[in-house]
C-alpha cells in the first residue's frame, strides 16, 4: 500500500527535460544574453552552468564504480571516510620540538610533520630525542626536511629497528621531491643525475622495508600557492608523478615499488565544489597514468593524498577570516576524500603561529569528525550533478593540460621551457586584475574593509616582488602569491606614515538612494588603504556640504551624488574645495564627464577602477609613498 501511495505521489511531479528547463529560463531572461547572465566561468576555464540535473551524468561510465573499485574516483574505502589529522611542527630544537608534538598527539592529532630545519638533527640521538615516548606505530610521522631527507630516514630507520618495531606499520612520508625543489629554487638539490639516484637509492633501501612509508612526494601546494588554479595544480603534479615513473623505471626500478612510495601533497583553496571535484578526480587521473605502465599489483594505482589549506587567499587584515576559510577548505578536502589534512593556523602565512591558532586549527578537524561526522560516510558527495558533472570537467580539462605537457617532453622539459611558469603567471595576472577591479572579493581585504583596524605584530611576510631570485638557476623558480598582497601594502605604507592619517570626506548629496550607495563604494575603496572615512548622512544644501568640509580640512573630498546632479553641484564645489584638497567623483557620468574634466575634475572611481593603482595614485599624490 505504501509503494502504491508513492508512486501516486511521483505522478504528481513529472520529469522535466533539458530542453523545457532552457526554454524557461530563456523566456524569463526577455532576450538577454544566456552565458553572459547566467554562465560562470572558474579560474580553471570551467564554465559552470547555472543548474545540473540527472540528465548531465549520463555520459558519466565512472558512475557505475563503488568504493574502492577502479578508478576510485569514490575513495578506496568500503566503509567510512577515515583520515589522519596532521599537525606540523617546526624542528629548531629537537627536544623542545618533541614537547610540542606530545602535546598535539594528546589534544586529539593522529600524524606529526617535523619541518626539520638544516643542523637541528645531526645524529642518532637528535632524532631519538625527537621522537621520544612518541608512539612511531600508531602514529603517521612525516619529515619535511628537503635536502636532508636521505640521512634522517637512515637514522629513521635505526630507531625503528632499535625500538624493535614491526616495519610493515609504520605510516608516514618523507617527502623527497627534487623536482619540486627545481621547480621552487630553480635548480637542483646538488645535480639532476645526484638527485635522481638519491630518490632511486631511498625507494631501494627503504621502500620494501617500510611498505606504508611514502618516500618521494609531489608537491603540487607549491603550484596553489604560486597561484595556479586547480587544473593546472593537478596536471602539474601528475606530469610531476609520471616524470620519477618514467625515469626511476628507466633505472630499474619496478613501477609498483615506485608508484607505491609517491605521495601527493594538494592543497585546499576556496572554491567549494571545485577543490572537492579536485581530489575525486586526482585519483581517477592517477590511476589512470599508473596502468598504463602495467603495474603487477592493483594496489599500485592507488595515491595517498595529503591536503593542506592554501595560502592564496589568506590574509594579514582581519586574520580571524582565515578560520572561516580554512573550516570550508577542510571540507572540502575532507568530502573529496584526502588521506590526511594539515589546516594551517589561520596566521601561519605571515608569522610564527600561535599557541591559540593551532588549537582552532587542529580544533576544526576534531570538529568535523566527532561532532560532524564528516568520518563515517564514504564519498559524501557522491551523486551529486553538480558535483560529479565538476569532476568530469576537472578530468577533462586537466588531462589535456597533462597530455600538452608530455608531448612537449615530460614536467622538468616544460618547466625549464617556462611553460609551467608562464601558465601560472598568466593567471595571476588575470586574477589580480579582478581583484583589483573587485570582480573578485577577498572580505576583509578589498571589500567591506575594517578601516579601524591596523596590522598585527610580529608579521614575517615578505611581498612577492621583493624576493630577488638566486644565482646560478636553470630555470626560473615558481614564487608564492598571495593575492591580499597588493591591497595589505597600500595600507601599510598608510599606517607607516608619519603624518597623519589622510580623512576621506563623503560630500553625500540629491538622490538618497545613489549617493548612499556611491558613499558606501567610497567608503570601502579608501578604507582599503586604510584612510579614515568620514561619512555623512546628507547635506540639504551645496553650502551646508562646503561648511562642513572646511570644518574637517580633509586630505581628499568624494562627492556621492547622481549623474544628473553632478553637472549642478560640481562647478561650486570644485571652486570652493580645489585648492585646499584632492577632489573625487564617485561614478562615472558619461553625458557630462568631459564638462567635469574641463571644470578640472581629474579623479573618478567606478566599479571598473583598478582599485591598488588608483589608492596608490592618491598616495602618491599625499606624498605617503
Amino acid at each position: 500500500m505504501s509503494e502504491t501511495k508513492g508512486n501516486d505521489l511521483f505522478k504528481d511531479f513529472p520529469s522535466v527535460s533539458i530542453e523545457e528547463w532552457e526554454e524557461k529560463i530563456k523566456q524569463d531572461l526577455k532576450g538577454a544574453d544566456y552565458e553572459k547572465k547566467l554562465v560562470w566561468k572558474s579560474p580553471e576555464g570551467i564554465s559552470v552552468k547555472p543548474y545540473y540535473c540527472s540528465e548531465n551524468l549520463e555520459q558519466l561510465g565512472y558512475l557505475d564504480s563503488h568504493p574502492g573499485e577502479f578508478p576510485y574516483t569514490r575513495g578506496f574505502s568500503k566503509f567510512g571516510n577515515k583520515w589522519d589529522i596532521r599537525e606540523d611542527i617546526i624542528v629548531k630544537q629537537p627536544e623542545e620540538a618533541n614537547i610540542k608534538a606530545l602535546r598535539v598527539l594528546g589534544k586529539g592529532a593522529t600524524g606529526l610533520g617535523f619541518i626539520v630545519r638544516k643542523g637541528a638533527v645531526k645524529i642518532p640521538g637528535d632524532l631519538e630525542k625527537l621522537l621520544d615516548r612518541i608512539e612511531l606505530e600508531k602514529t603517521s610521522i612525516n619529515f619535511l626536511s628537503g635536502t636532508e631527507t636521505p640521512k634522517l630516514i637512515s637514522l629513521f630507520a635505526e630507531i625503528v629497528e632499535k625500538r624493535k618495531i614491526d616495519a610493515g606499520k609504520i605510516t608516514g612520508s618523507a617527502n623527497f621531491d627534487p623536482f619540486g625543489y627545481l621547480t621552487n629554487n630553480g635548480k637542483y638539490i646538488t645535480n639532476r643525475d645526484q638527485d635522481i639516484n638519491d630518490a632511486a637509492g631511498l625507494i631501494e633501501n627503504w621502500g620494501k622495508r617500510f611498505p606504508l612509508f611514502r618516500l618521494i612526494g609531489v608537491n603540487g601546494i607549491s603550484f596553489c600557492n604560486a597561484g595556479a588554479s586547480a587544473v593546472m595544480e593537478l596536471a602539474f603534479s601528475l606530469a610531476t608523478g609520471n616524470e620519477y615513473i618514467s625515469v626511476l623505471t628507466g633505472m630499474g626500478l619496478p613501477v609498483d615499488l615506485i608508484a607505491q612510495n609517491i605521495q601527493f601533497n594538494l592543497s585546499s583553496g576556496s572554491n567549494y565544489f571545485m577543490e572537492i571535484a579536485k581530489l575525486r578526480a586526482a585519483r581517477m587521473l592517477w590511476a589512470w597514468i599508473v596502468q598504463a605502465w602495467e603495474p603487477k599489483s592493483e594496489s599500485s594505482l592507488k595515491t595517498f593524498i595529503h591536503a593542506e589549506t592554501s595560502d592564496f587567499n589568506k590574509t594579514i587584515y582581519d586574520p580571524y577570516v582565515n578560520m572561516l576559510r580554512t573550516t570550508t577548505e577542510a571540507m572540502a578536502s575532507t568530502i573529496g576524500g584526502a588521506n590526511s589534512l594539515y589546516v594551517k593556523p589561520f596566521d601561519r602565512s605571515f608569522r610564527d603561529s600561535s599557541g591559540f591558532s593551532e588549537r582552532i586549527a587542529r580544533n576544526t578537524q576534531i570538529i568535523l569528525k566527532n561532532e560532524a561526522y564528516f568520518d563515517k560516510i564514504t564519498d559524501p558527495s557522491a551523486g551529486s550533478y553538480y558535483i560529479e558533472s565538476l569532476t568530469d570537467s576537472i578530468v577533462s580539462e586537466t588531462w589535456k593540460l597533462f597530455q600538452q605537457i608530455e608531448k612537449d617532453g615530460g614536467y622538468t622539459v616544460a618547466l625549464q621551457n617556462g611553460f609551467i611558469q608562464e601558465q601560472i603567471e598568466e593567471l595571476c595576472r588575470k586574477r589580480r586584475g579582478n581583484f583589483a577591479q573587485r570582480k573578485e572579493v577577498l572580505v576583509g581585504t578589498n571589500q567591506y574593509v575594517n578601516a579601524s583596524e591596523y596590522a598585527i605584530n610580529n608579521v614575517t611576510w615578505e611581498s612577492r616582488e621583493s624576493i630577488k631570485p638566486a644565482d646560478n638557476l636553470i630555470t626560473k623558480p615558481l614564487k608564492n602569491f598571495r593575492v591580499a598582497e597588493v591591497f595589505e601594502e597600500l595600507r601599510m605604507n598608510t599606517e607607516k606614515f608619519k603624518g597623519k592619517t589622510p580623512e576621506v570626506f563623503l560630500f553625500t548629496y540629491g538622490n538618497k538612494k545613489i549617493r548612499k550607495a556611491r558613499a558606501a563604494f567610497a567608503t570601502n575603496l579608501f578604507a582599503i588603504a586604510g584612510f579614515k572615512i568620514i561619512d555623512n548622512t546628507g547635506f540639504e544644501t551645496v553650502e551646508e556640504g562646503l561648511n562642513e568640509a572646511g570644518k574637517r580640512n580633509p586630505e581628499i573630498v568624494v562627492l556621492c551624488s547622481s549623474d544628473e546632479e553632478y553637472p549642478i553641484i560640481a562647478d561650486i564645489i570644485y571652486k570652493n574645495l580645489s585648492d585646499k584638497t584632492i577632489l573625487v567623483i564617485a561614478g562615472y557620468p558619461k553625458k557630462s564627464i568631459d564638462n567635469l574634466k574641463k571644470s578640472g575634475y581629474k579623479h573618478f572611481i567606478h566599479i571598473k577602477t583598478d582599485v591598488p593603482d588608483v589608492l596608490r595614485s592618491f598616495q602618491q599624490e599625499l606624498k605617503i609613498v
